[in-house]
């Protein structure tokens, strides 16, 4: 019996610790937003995105719009068939699983501005810390740190208040 205790109850914390370890971006944060003036490449280089983090563009939907599109509309900052088109200016985007994803604004000469992020979406490994930036502007780099750390904390409280519902049931 105290055996199939301890195993249920490792089994819990597994299933809580693993939800609890989602991020949520802010694209462009802290120094900017969805816009003309920030550096994406920079940005997203950054950082280390996994399944099950969300990226969110904040914007204003008179000013601009975020498609989804393939490498070459990337590349090319075509606008003309767009995997998705997000135009609510909090739009979320679910990470779901590894590879590359590629963003733009549709409005007129945006993307040809700089308004274009690639975000490669890599294996979860067993620490949430970022790879350490390199190269000259690594020290101006913003730290890779998920500026929704309330989530994350809401998300570790509930997942510890089931931990202990768990643990108390099993008692």
């Amino acid at each position: 019996m105290a055996a199939t205790r301890t195993i249920l109850l490792a089994v819990a914390t597994m299933a809580i610790l693993s939800t609890a370890s989602a991020a949520i971006y802010n694209v462009g944060e802290p120094g900017g937003a969805w816009d003309l003036s920030t550096n994406y490449d920079t940005w997203a280089s950054s950082r280390n995105f996994h399944p099950s983090d969300r990226i969110v563009f904040k914007y204003s939907p008179q000013a601009h719009d975020v498609l989804e599109v393939s490498k070459a509309d990337y590349d090319s900052c075509s606008t003309a068939s767009p995997i998705a088109t997000l135009n609510s200016g909090n739009d979320v985007v679910s990470l779901t699983a590894t590879g590359t994803r590629y963003f733009i604004c549709g409005f007129p000469g945006h993307c040809a501005g700089g308004m274009k992020v690639k975000i490669d979406v890599v294996p979860s490994s067993s620490s949430s810390s970022p790879a350490p930036a390199s190269g000259p502007s690594a020290s101006n780099a913003p730290p890779p740190v998920p500026v929704s750390a309330a989530t994350s904390v809401a998300t570790t409280g509930f997942g510890l208040a089931i931990l202990l519902i768990v643990a108390g049931l099993m008692s």
